[in-house]
C-alpha cells in the first residue's frame, strides 16, 4: 500500500518563530540550514564543529548532550519547553 505524504500546515512553526528573540531565531535558522544541507551558508567553524561532532559520536556512540542542556544553551528553560508542549497538545 502506498502512503500519500502531505505537506504539514506550517502556521504553527511560523507562530513559534515569531515568539523567539533574535539570538534564538539565529540558532534555529542555523539548525535549519544544516538540516537541509545548505553548505553554502556554513562557516569554516561550522564545518569544523560538525566534523568534530561526528567524530565524537563515532568514538562515543552512547555519549551526548542532554535534551535539557541543548535547550538551555539555546536560551530556553524547561518550563518554556513544558509550556510549549502543552500548547501544542
Amino acid at each position: 500500500m502506498n502512503e500519500v505524504l502531505t505537506m504539514p500546515d506550517k502556521q504553527p512553526a511560523y507562530q513559534l518563530l515569531d515568539q523567539l528573540d533574535p539570538h534564538q531565531l539565529s540558532v534555529v535558522i542555523n539548525l535549519l540550514r544544516i538540516m537541509v544541507h545548505d553548505d553554502d551558508h556554513l562557516t569554516d567553524n561550522d564545518v569544523q564543529a560538525i566534523a568534530a561532532s561526528r567524530e565524537y559520536f563515532r568514538k562515543n556512540p552512547k555519549g551526548g548532550v542532554s535534551f535539557e542542556q541543548v535547550f538551555a544553551e539555546c536560551g530556553f528553560t524547561m518550563d518554556q519547553i513544558d509550556h510549549s508542549k502543552k500548547a501544542i497538545l
